[in-house]
């Protein structure tokens, strides 16, 4: 009797135990794997937008950098008058602010109107923002793929689940129909998980692209400035020698 009452005592203890819960890791791949097959073009589609927005911004980074460093060692050498040095500074730099005042410094050393002047940077402009607005509309439209894909993905499960549940027993439709639903939603919750941290890189860099372009804007509308207020510097004469 004392041997089945510690046999008894053990598996009620065992009974009461907490059992351990599942992983990160292995919830997320339980998830994964119980919303079926919509759920990896969700995934493709996901690691494509992360993919364009690491791109996008490595690269809008860079031209803002370079644009700060460019803008600094022109705006001195404008100031100065000294066009030709500046012409040479922008001709040689790879910056986009660069290109844009080499094109009004070229119309400048042609002794062009200051009218030709701007519509001269403003072509620069015009032919340096779709490289900085590249790719960066791919973020919102993969963001609506995904959240179609999901809901796609919701409405076959649940057409699946209820003629699953057809010709089962009414005493185990109810719980077979909540546990199909529930998986069924899973490329829902995938596809707005994918959508939101795309549309909001969208919007990051949408709202880093239009402060580049406004800082070329403005750097433009400057150079304009010290153009018309600015004298060339002269060239220095030497003196003739007297006979």
């Amino acid at each position: 009797m004392k041997g089945l009452a510690l046999v008894a005592l053990a598996q009620s203890a065992t009974a009461a135990a907490p059992q351990e819960e599942p992983g990160l890791f292995m919830t997320i791949v339980k998830f994964f794997q119980d919303g079926g097959a919509f759920m990896y073009p969700i995934l493709i589609v996901m690691a494509l937008g992360i993919a364009i927005a690491i791109e996008r911004y490595i690269y809008l980074q860079l031209v803002k950098t370079k644009n700060q460093q460019v803008w600094k060692k022109l705006l001195p050498v404008l100031n100065k008058g000294e066009f030709r040095q500046a012409l040479n500074l922008a001709s040689n730099s790879n910056a986009a602010i660069g290109r844009i005042l080499a094109y009004g410094l070229s119309k400048f050393s042609q002794g062009k109107r200051h009218d030709d002047l701007e519509m001269a940077m403003e072509e620069g402009l015009m032919e340096i923002m779709p490289r900085l607005e590249k790719r960066t509309q791919y973020l919102a439209t993969f963001a609506n793929i995904a959240t179609l894909l999901g809901l796609l993905g919701t409405i076959l499960g649940l057409i699946k689940a209820f003629t699953a549940v057809a010709n089962v027993d009414p005493a185990e439709k109810a719980n077979l129909l909540s546990a199909s639903i529930s998986v069924a939603m899973n490329t829902t919750a995938f596809g707005l998980m994918a959508a939101i941290p795309l549309l909001l890189a969208f919007t990051f860099l949408q709202t880093k692209t239009t402060e580049i372009i406004d800082s070329l804007e403005m750097a433009s509308v400057k150079f304009v400035n010290v153009i018309r207020s600015a004298k060339p510097a002269e060239p220095k004469v030497r003196p003739t020698a007297k006979p």
